[in-house]
């Protein structure tokens, strides 16, 4: 769940870029990040579709979920200025979809699952479009958020891991509702970082805010589900 932590900022800092390079960088991380959302969706149906991650449960699907995850963003760290990074990024984003669909199809089996996702999704873009709103009024240094946000993030990994071999809703539930405080921050810190000329590679820009936002959006299905949802 929480595999954004290993997505910090580079060390290639660029504070002295034009206003015309920092805005090239968004415009390119707003259109991969609006591609990287076709993978997503994609694994997602494929998963729901053909029941492919359900056996994934426990100890097992948390191997498999870290493993992919980290392998994969360590691959698009490698590959990021090469023509291999955005494939290898929407590669991500597809097994991404494909881990996230065992909740989804969780969630449709409630009677209301359709609104729930659908919420989820409205959620998550009002929670996208507050922080980039945010980002661009906010003219103070926000690089310092990262080591407090990563403490945060660490903390909440380490929560969601054991909750995982617990099983309390409850346990989820107080998970959730921090893990979307802590990525809408992150959303903010990442948008900012680029508009402030901190985050030059835009692949690296995508990855992360495209991480925030799973987060968010999976955190916000399942606080959803766990409260809202109707049985047959």
């Amino acid at each position: 769940m929480n595999d954004r932590v290993t997505t910090l900022p580079s060390a290639d800092y660029g504070y002295g870029i034009s206003q015309e390079q920092r805005h090239k960088v968004l415009r390119n991380t707003y259109w991969l990040l609006a591609l990287s959302l076709l993978p997503t969706v994609l694994g997602a149906w494929i998963g729901v579709a053909t029941g492919i991650t359900q056996s994934l449960r426990g100890g097992v699907g948390l191997i498999v979920f870290l493993g992919g995850a980290f392998g994969f963003m360590y691959a698009i760290e490698k590959t990021k200025r090469s023509a291999a990074g955005v494939p290898v990024l929407l590669a991500f984003t597809f097994f991404m979809g494909l881990m996230l669909s065992r909740m989804i199809g969780m969630v449709l089996g409630f009677k209301n699952g359709s609104e729930l996702i659908m919420t989820a999704f409205a959620g998550t873009a009002g929670v996208f479009f507050v922080m980039a709103s945010l980002a661009s009024v906010i003219k103070r240094d926000l690089s310092g958020m990262g080591k407090w946000l990563f403490v945060g993030a660490m903390v909440l990994m380490v929560g969601a891991i054991i909750n995982v071999f617990v099983g309390s809703s409850a346990g989820m539930m107080a998970i959730s509702v921090a893990a979307i405080g802590i990525f809408s921050a992150y959303m903010l810190y990442d948008l900012k970082q680029i508009l402030d000329g901190g985050e030059t590679n835009y692949i690296s820009a995508t990855l992360a805010l495209y991480l925030d936002i799973f987060n968010v959006f999976q955190s916000l299905l399942a606080l959803l589900g766990i409260m809202g949802g109707e049985r047959d």
